[in-house]
């Protein structure tokens, strides 16, 4: 997003007048036969409601920037990481402690594509967020994925 003092001001879009309407014609009616109050003093209101229409703000950076390339090399590099350390600790009797991980644990295929979807559902998130305009949400989703995957690979080193 562009610092405040980059962007164009704000416009007040006025939806309705506050101005009377024109009076009412003596035979006037409204829809169902019924008489319309009719004379000078029958003028009508309406209501306004300042709206204020602001211009469509585009991304201040690209997606595959050198910051979210890193970010996301990051966490493909961890996400192998925690795979190694799961399937090592797996094979010399361990249990997997992530109730949703453990699902996938049986086999070998199935972790590999646990860490993968992982791993993918992390830049798909990032990218919702980046089109939204959310770009530190955008940075601090690949950022929470790198810690949680930093702390599973270092537990599964302490703990053979």
């Amino acid at each position: 997003m562009p610092p405040p003092s980059s962007r164009e001001p704000e416009k007040a879009v006025n939806l309705a007048s506050l101005e009377p309407m024109p009076s009412v014609p003596e035979d006037a009616t409204f829809l169902g036969g019924l008489p319309l109050p009719a004379g000078p003093g029958s003028m009508a209101v309406v209501a306004s409601a300042p709206v204020v229409a602001r211009p469509k703000e585009f991304a201040a950076h690209p997606f595959w920037d050198r910051e979210n390339r890193v970010l996301f090399t990051a966490v493909g590099g961890l996400a192998a990481a925690d795979f190694c350390t799961t399937r090592a600790n797996l094979a010399s009797g361990g249990r997997e402690l992530n109730p949703v991980t453990r699902v996938f644990s049986g086999s070998t295929p199935g972790l590999a594509t646990n860490f993968a979807l992982e791993t993918a559902s992390t830049i798909g998130i990032s990218y919702m967020f980046h089109k939204t305009g959310h770009h530190k949400l955008e940075r601090m989703t690949s950022l929470v994925n790198i810690g949680t995957s930093a702390g599973a690979v270092a537990y599964g080193l302490t703990h053979r």
